[in-house]
């Protein structure tokens, strides 16, 4: 008799069915239906070029048979055979779980399908582990997080991003008609150019039209692909990338993969809106998961490694009077640390810029009103340093090979217990002496010469090092709960999944230009938490293309707002403008950082951009308007639709020309002149229901 299993979400089935073989097969993901109407299709081989197997829709599809496409999962046995048999063994379900174990019986080894869900969102999280619960070792070759099946044999559009540093979150949609296609990184971090996280839509638009999607949790190599076969089936696989990648599991051992989250919604602003509610309530961590994220001044910009009492309290006693509520100090307070070629690996704090201690700043910053926070970059080491003169070989390394140097720094080998532990060791020392209540965790650099000796399989050290991080912040924010983490990799090459269940936020760009940021912000809130999104107001591009200090604060309040900038160059207009908006956005913050977001416009398609955030219960929404750079011409014909009111209330809506009383059936289904006069302009409309 056939077994069905039917997840049912808020608006979504997913559903798998055992057949008379014992194969798991996929059946149906996407809008309800009967849950007695779902059976286990026929399927026969099409000839011996097109095997059954080759074509079927599987819901992990295992190396080996008559298999001649991309798998989830690839092993080598003990006695060299390659060749993977999955059969149904068990499941497991009740309330929001399924568990299915999958079985090789010929060589004892188990993989379970794990599934997570909720009927309050369409989300579903997905993993996989695989217990060797044989006599022999198990060397896996491939390991995926999960495997999809999209239905039918319609072309979908397949988005990802194309970026770069300083230009992170580029969004790039194309049609996937054939073939194959993957997104992936070999970094060792999830890097800047593809990000972990695939939209497949099919005629849709922010507001309409499907869309399936998947995120994965994991800071390390990932790879996404995705196959159109013969027959105009499209699978995808999500998971640890399998470039230079092998884990050996001894017997009784057992390996979880990252969690993957998928979806179904009808439109783009359903698909963030649910992934954002969902990392809220499911992700990130619990400390500060529900509260909004504080305004934060960060010295960097102003002070670069020049770091010192004096003029860390100069600025700070600025930010504290503009309404910061946190100060940060970056780079430059340790070791040896007077540029970018030093000190990285010795952190203690550097006496002749600190002579009578840290505490000296950090309690003054606190009698301002304002908590501390600091900057460690703990994965990397410079060759002049105390730690690297001491331990050159606690950085990845081939003996017979130079190391490569990027901006002049080494990786620190943290799959040896030893650094590990002098990584927490010293972010904990400085926790423990000190009232630091942030850390900006920072990571400047990709991995290179990765010789791990002290591995017994060296292709393991992507997966370990990723693993120690976690481990490393979880265990700091276990001892210290009041502490917040930000996760930063020369801009965004951290930010994602699995950063985000383990740090309580991510630096989205080093690019702070407030143009380019319009693109990296909507890129970034697809499918990631707004209030993650640390965006700062700077003075990048001050000179080369100015920009309002107006323009930058509506850019960086559509996030968790922040202040880089060198404010001892402010004029007193300046500063009351910062106050004004700082507390602003201290009024609106919660509707950012948790309401709903509709993308109204954006630069590429319209020529303007409009984000409306709106709040849970309707009754409050702030909008943000930012003019391009082109012809006055264009700038006078524009108009908005408002979206997420209640059409039956009454709304008081205010521009900068003045209050407006308009029903919400009016402001959502009729047009709005937008006027935008000048370049590079920007108005913010706060709308409240009466």
């Amino acid at each position: 008799m056939e077994k069905i299993f039917v997840i049912e979400t808020k608006n979504t089935h997913y559903v798998m069915g055992v057949s008379n073989e014992g194969i798991v097969r996929h059946i149906h993901w996407g809008k309800k239906a009967c849950a007695d109407d779902y059976n286990v299709s026929p399927e026969w081989e099409r000839n011996s070029n097109h095997s059954e197997l080759d074509y079927i829709s599987e819901e992990y599809s295992p190396f080996g048979g008559t298999r001649y496409r991309s798998c989830a999962f690839k092993c080598e046995y003990y006695d060299k055979c390659r060749d993977t048999v999955l059969t149904f063994k068990d499941a497991k379900q009740h309330d929001g779980m399924l568990d299915i174990t999958l079985t090789d019986e010929a060589y004892d080894i188990d993989i379970i399908l794990h599934y997570r869900w909720s009927g309050n969102d369409d989300i579903i999280t997905r993993y996989a582990t695989v217990i060797n619960a044989s006599e022999h070792d198990l060397t896996i070759e491939k390991l995926m997080s999960a495997e999809l099946m999209l239905p039918s044999e319609d072309i979908y559009d397949i988005t990802n991003t194309n970026g770069s540093w300083a230009g992170e979150f580029q969004l790039e949609t194309s049609p996937f008609k054939a073939g194959s296609i993957r997104f992936e990184t070999h970094r060792g971090t999830t890097g800047h150019v593809n990000s972990p996280f695939l939209i497949m839509s099919k005629n849709a638009t922010e507001d309409f039209g499907d869309v399936y999607f998947v995120a994965l949790g994991w800071g390390g190599n990932f790879k996404m692909e995705a196959q159109r076969d013969f027959i105009g089936m499209t699978r995808i696989t999500i998971g640890l990338n399998d470039f230079d990648f092998s884990k050996i599991l001894h017997p009784g051992e057992s390996i979880t993969t990252p969690k993957a989250y998928i979806g179904y919604t009808n439109g783009f602003a359903e698909m963030s809106n649910q992934m954002n509610d969902f990392a809220v309530n499911n992700i990130l961590p619990k400390s500060f998961a529900k509260k909004p994220l504080p305004v934060l001044y960060n010295s960097w910009e102003a002070t670069g490694f020049d770091v010192n009492v004096e003029g860390q309290l100069k600025l700070a006693k600025i930010a504290a009077d503009i309404g910061c509520e946190l100060f940060v100090m970056d780079d430059g307070w340790f070791g040896q640390r007077k540029d970018d070629h030093a000190g990285l690996g010795d952190w203690y704090v550097n006496e002749e810029k600190f002579p009578n201690g840290i505490d000296e700043l950090i309690d003054g910053v606190n009698a301002l009103g304002m908590d501390f926070g600091l900057w460690f970059e703990p994965e990397m080491v410079n060759e002049d340093s105390d730690l690297y003169r001491e331990h050159p070989e606690w950085a990845y390394h081939y003996d017979k090979r130079k190391p490569s140097l990027l901006r002049n720094q080494l990786v620190l080998n943290l799959t040896m217990p030893e650094v590990k532990q002098y990584v927490f060791d010293v972010m904990d020392k400085m926790l423990a002496a000190h009232n630091i209540r942030y850390i900006k965790w920072d990571m400047n650099r990709p991995f290179s010469e990765i010789g791990a000796p002290n591995l017994e399989n060296q292709r393991d050290l992507w997966y370990l090092h990723t693993l120690a991080v976690y481990d490393v912040a979880d265990k700091l924010k276990e001892k210290y709960p009041y502490l917040q983490i930000e996760a930063c990799s020369s801009g965004g090459g951290r930010a994602e999944y699995g950063a985000l269940e383990h740090f309580d936020m991510a630096w989205t760009s080093d690019n702070t230009d407030p143009v380019d940021r319009l693109e990296i912000q909507r890129g970034f809130s697809m499918l990631y938490p707004r209030k993650s999104m640390r965006a700062w107001v700077t003075d990048w591009n001050s000179h080369s293309r100015p920009t309002s200090l107006d323009f930058r604060f509506n850019v960086s309040m559509q996030g968790s707002l922040s202040i880089g900038s060198n404010l001892l160059n402010y004029t007193d207009e300046d500063i009351e403008k910062c106050k004004y908006y700082i507390a602003l956005y201290k009024d609106i913050r919660e509707l950012v950082q948790f309401g709903k977001l509709y993308r109204l416009k954006n630069y590429r398609a319209d020529g303007m951009y409009a984000n409306q955030y709106v709040s849970e219960d309707k009754s409050q929404s702030v909008l943000f308007i930012c003019s391009t750079a082109t012809s006055f011409f264009n700038r006078q014909f524009k108009t908005v639709l408002l979206k997420g009111l209640d059409e039956n209330a009454t709304y008081r809506v205010n521009t900068p020309e003045g209050e407006k009383i308009r029903s919400g059936s009016y402001l959502m289904n009729v047009p709005h002149p937008i006027r935008l006069a000048y370049p590079l302009e920007s108005v913010i409309w706060r709308i409240e229901k009466m």
